[in-house]
Order: C-alpha cells, then structure tokens, then sequence
C-alpha cells in the first residue's frame, strides 16, 4: 500500500513540475516586453555578425516608406 502511495505521489510532484514548467514557458511567450528584448538582442547580434543583409532591409524599408509618402503628396 505505502509502496503505491509513494508512486502516486512522486507521478503528482512530477506532473506538478511539469505544469509549472509549462505555465512559466506560456508566461515568457505572452510577456511582449521580455519577446522584444530577446528580438532586440537577436538583431544586434545579427548586426555585429553581418551588417549588410540588416543595411540593405533598412534601405529597402526607407524605399517603401519613401514610394508611399511621395504617392500621397502627389495625390493632393
């Protein structure tokens, strides 16, 4: 009896573990403010490593924003 007792009780701490293990990864995922630090430091690195693929998304970027302000203006 002790013996499934003790059984019993070490699958409920294991499954405990796991829940909490579980509930702290969905936490993190759900913590905007934590994704974007780890995004921010993801591209800095990637700067440091390569700078050119991160220069020329950038140049591409100011092109579009750019393409679409003098779109509007001439539309006035």
């Amino acid at each position: 009896m002790t013996d499934q007792h003790d059984d019993l009780a070490d699958r409920v701490a294991a499954t405990r573990a796991q829940l909490f293990d579980t509930l702290d990864a969905i936490e993190d995922k759900l913590n905007v403010p934590k994704q974007i630090g780890i995004a921010a430091a993801k591209v800095k690195r990637g700067i440091d490593q390569k700078p050119v693929p991160y220069l020329a998304g950038l140049a591409a970027g100011v092109a579009v924003v750019g393409g679409i302000v003098v779109t509007v203006l001439r539309r006035r």
